[in-house]
C-alpha cells in the first residue's frame, strides 16, 4: 500500500502530469469472489491536488479523464516495491525473474467519484463472505455462492468444513492492522492543508442565488434566530445552514 501511494505521489508531483499533491484513499482487499487468497489494493485518487509554493492553491488534472500514465506508474511501482522488500530483508524470497517482467497497474477514470464512494461505503469494512451467500451446510461440507468475474454467471463452491474455515481465516487481518489508509492530501499530518483545499473548492463551486421574493407581511429571519434553533453556517462555504441531528459515538479504537 505504501509503495503504491509513493509511486502515485512521485508522478503527480511532476509538473508534466499534475505538479501538485492529490488525496489518496487506499483500501486493502485480500479475497476473490470465490474467497481465494488474492491481496490487492484499491486507491481512490482526487482529480487534482494542492500545490504549495509562492502561489498555493488547488490544481485540477490537466485532462478530466487522465491523471498519470499507466506505463510509467507500473515501472515506478515495481521499483518502489522492490526497494521496500529489500529494506525489509524480504527481497530474496521473490524469484529474480519477477523484476524483469512487465507489471500492469490498472488505471480507471471514476467520473465524479460518487459511484466509487457508494461502493466503498458498502464494502470497505465488509468481510470476505456474508451470510446471504451461504447455500447449505451438510455432511461436513459448506457450499456458498459467488459470481464468476468473466462470465458474470452465478457459481457454487463446496468445501470441507476445515478447508472452508482455513480459507476464511486467510482474510482475517492481524490485530491493529488498518485496511483503510490515507496518503497525500488525505494524510492526517496534512489536515490544515486539506481544509484549505476544501474551502477553495467549495468557494469556487458556490453560485450566487437571486434574492428570494418578499411580501409585506413576511417576518425578518436573522442568522441569530436560526442559530437559536441549533443551526449554524457551514464552516466551508459560509452560505448553507447546518442542523445537528445526532453525534455518533466511536465504535472502534483508532488503528
Amino acid at each position: 500500500m505504501r509503495a503504491a501511494a509513493e509511486a502515485l505521489l512521485k508522478l503527480t508531483a511532476d509538473p508534466d502530469y499534475l505538479g501538485a499533491r492529490p488525496g489518496l484513499l487506499a483500501v486493502l482487499h485480500t479475497w476473490t469472489r470465490a474467497m481465494a487468497y488474492h491481496p490487492h489494493v484499491h486507491i481512490l485518487v482526487t482529480a487534482g491536488g494542492w500545490r504549495e509554493g509562492h502561489t498555493p492553491g488547488w490544481i485540477p488534472s490537466k485532462r478530466p479523464d487522465f491523471l498519470v500514465p499507466g506505463r510509467a506508474l507500473s515501472i515506478l511501482f515495481r521499483a518502489k516495491l522492490r526497494d521496500a522488500l529489500r529494506h525489509a530483508g524480504l527481497v530474496d524470497r521473490v524469484p529474480p525473474e519477477v523484476w524483469c517482467k512487465d507489471w500492469v497497474v490498472h488505471l480507471q477514470h471514476a467520473g465524479s467519484g460518487e459511484k466509487v464512494l457508494e461502493y466503498l461505503a458498502r464494502y470497505v469494512f465488509r468481510i470476505a463472505l456474508v451470510n446471504s451467500r451461504f447455500e447449505r451446510f451438510e455432511n461436513g461440507q459448506v457450499t456458498f455462492r459467488f459470481r464468476d468475474g468473466r462470465s458474470g454467471k452465478a457459481k457454487h463452491c463446496t468445501l470441507e468444513a476445515a478447508a472452508f474455515i482455513a480459507r476464511f481465516l486467510q482474510h482475517v487481518l492481524p490485530q491493529g492492522f488498518s485496511k483503510v489508509r490515507h496518503y497525500g492530501l488525505f494524510s492526517p499530518s496534512r489536515k490544515q492543508i486539506l481544509e484549505k483545499a476544501r474551502v477553495e473548492l467549495v468557494a469556487s463551486s458556490v453560485t450566487t442565488l437571486p434574492p428570494a421574493p418578499t411580501t409585506v407581511d413576511a417576518p425578518d429571519i436573522t442568522v441569530d434566530a436560526v442559530s437559536a434553533d441549533h443551526r449554524t453556517r457551514c464552516p466551508f462555504c459560509g452560505v448553507g445552514m447546518m442542523h445537528v441531528i445526532d453525534a455518533l459515538p466511536r465504535w472502534r479504537p483508532p488503528p
